[in-house]
């Protein structure tokens, strides 16, 4: 029979074991992801601010896309705010400044978030910038990242276009 003292200290030991392969397993993990950036900029003939007033709603991305856009919880442009594009994509509101907002979706397997910002150049000028982050390591096929990554960059340099013409329409 085993003293119940060195049965307290196998099970201590065992626990221990197994909260170190936890341990393991999670950092394994956490180094796996491959996270991607995407900037993407394009300059505007218009002052910031007059140009964020016309591209700064958080469901315009609707009339960008050529799709529906849809605040389906709280409110325009305030953090929290979440938008349903396409009736299909989840977007949640996490950051908003005087002139950029960020959002992420929540759902997303590949932990995917965007910002969208202007920046003052001069009194006549500003710059859009675009900027996508996400896991690569998470995509359904990884070993495609550098066709993805392609395919990200042309479908928001086009929405980069876009938004650049709505932002310079008189």
């Amino acid at each position: 029979m085993v003293p119940s003292t060195e049965k307290g200290n196998a099970l201590k030991t065992i626990i221990s074991l197994a909260a170190a392969a936890a341990a393991i397993s999670l950092a394994g993990a956490a180094s796996a992801a491959d996270f991607v950036t995407i900037n993407l900029e394009t300059s505007v003939n218009a002052p910031a601010a007059e140009a964020w007033k016309k591209v700064s709603g958080y469901c315009t991305i609707g009339a960008w896309f050529k799709t529906t856009c849809e605040i389906t919880s709280g409110k325009d442009g305030e953090v929290g705010a979440v938008r349903v594009i396409a009736g299909r994509v989840t977007e949640v509101l996490v950051a908003s400044t005087p002139w950029s907002y960020t959002y992420s979706q929540p759902k997303s397997p590949i932990d995917y978030h965007g910002t969208l910002q202007i920046q003052p150049v001069d009194a006549k000028s500003s710059k859009l910038v675009y900027t996508l982050v996400y896991d690569a390591a998470a995509l359904p096929d990884p070993s495609k990242k550098d066709a993805d990554i392609k395919g990200r960059t042309a479908q928001f340099t086009g929405l980069l276009a876009t938004i650049k013409a709505a932002a310079e329409a008189k």
